[in-house]
């Protein structure tokens, strides 16, 4: 047999709670409208978008694929900004192929498309992984997260007073040998683009490293740690950086997985930093995949699956409920989002 035909049930008798809707209203600070994402809501009726964002609590969504390209920003402010202007917040981002055109020029030329970005009605900058790992200076030098000749940027979005959502690396599996000891193995297997073993790629570490020092040299700009501050393997980590930058936030999305299966950590780390998390789905607008991460913070369900399918795609592990108390997840759900995104204000 196989390893992909081997799908165990489990044995355990466990409570199976079936979280409708959020019990709080929820700002989703980190989703995605576009075809990319496998939603394609940019060619469906709105009317449906917003009714299945209502039927699971979900009063803001910010749409961070305006950050691929202007024109893409353009066609979503268009399309879900101007028709529902309370319902959506779109981010943009930077164009870095400009960067050989531009020269030394570039981040001055960048920080000027951010500002005219903001003035269509952009409200935050989203920062790609690619940073770090695959942009390259007019000299053909790979670009670090905190390359001091990207301060302008982060300069801009604090003069703005917009946040800045920076998703850099990947899991940590994803920069280990790809063998029998990488706990993403198939995940990987199915998906060897997200393979970025160093070398050629930079270390893990390294990239922590980098942003570590970027929130740190650059208070007075908001920033947004991606899928908790690109670590959630390692939450002691996190809340070091969190305890040395107060102007870094983090958020959940595409990280329950990794949460769910350190529930005791998780908990603690969630009540203890309760003012400095917001909620995220990264998964498109999906109905069953609110309901899990409602019943992933929500409930004492135990040993369910983050996932729909059979054999859970990041790894071969069930999650656990945190169980959070009711002040908490009103900050996680809104209120926390509410103040990082200076979107309601």
């Amino acid at each position: 047999m196989n390893l992909d035909e081997y799908v165990p049930l489990p044995s355990l008798v466990t409570k199976k709670t079936l979280v409708k809707r959020a019990r709080f209203p929820v700002i989703d600070a980190h989703n995605h409208l576009d075809e990319e994402f496998g939603g394609g809501w940019i060619n469906k009726p709105l009317a449906s978008l917003l009714a299945l964002l209502d039927d699971v609590n979900v009063k803001v969504f910010v749409d961070l694929d305006g950050s691929w390209n202007e024109k893409m920003l353009q066609k979503h402010l268009n399309h879900f900004k101007q028709k529902a202007p309370e319902s959506f917040k779109i981010f943009g981002g930077v164009d870095w192929s400009k960067w050989e055109e531009h020269g030394n020029r570039f981040p001055d030329h960048a920080a000027k498309r951010l500002r005219e970005q903001v003035r269509w009605g952009a409200e935050g900058l989203k920062i790609w992984k690619d940073l770090g790992l695959h942009i390259r200076d007019a000299e053909g030098k790979l670009v670090q997260v905190d390359d001091p000749r990207l301060r302008v940027i982060w300069q801009t979005a604090a003069e703005l007073n917009i946040p800045v959502t920076m998703h850099y690396g990947d899991p940590v599996a994803f920069f280990e040998p790809l063998d029998e000891r990488n706990e993403r193995y198939e995940e990987l297997t199915a998906h060897p683009e997200w393979h970025v073993p160093c070398p050629p790629y930079p270390k893990f570490e390294q990239l922590t490293v980098s942003f570590a020092k970027l929130v740190y040299e650059n208070p007075q700009t908001t920033f947004i740690g991606a899928h908790m501050a690109g670590y959630a393997e390692n939450l002691r980590w996190v809340g070091k950086l969190l305890d040395k930058c107060p102007n870094l936030y983090v958020d959940i999305s595409s990280r329950i997985a990794e949460l769910g299966r350190q529930p005791y950590t998780a908990r603690r780390f969630f009540i203890h930093y309760a003012d400095r998390i917001l909620f995220g789905l990264d998964e498109s607008p999906d109905k069953i995949a609110y309901q899990t991460a409602y019943r992933f913070l929500e409930t004492d369900d135990e040993y369910f699956s983050y996932a729909m399918s059979l054999i859970p795609p990041q790894g071969r592990w069930q999650i656990y409920g945190l169980y959070l108390p009711d002040d908490v997840l009103k900050k996680i759900y809104y209120d926390n989002a509410y103040r990082a995104l200076r979107i309601l204000q």
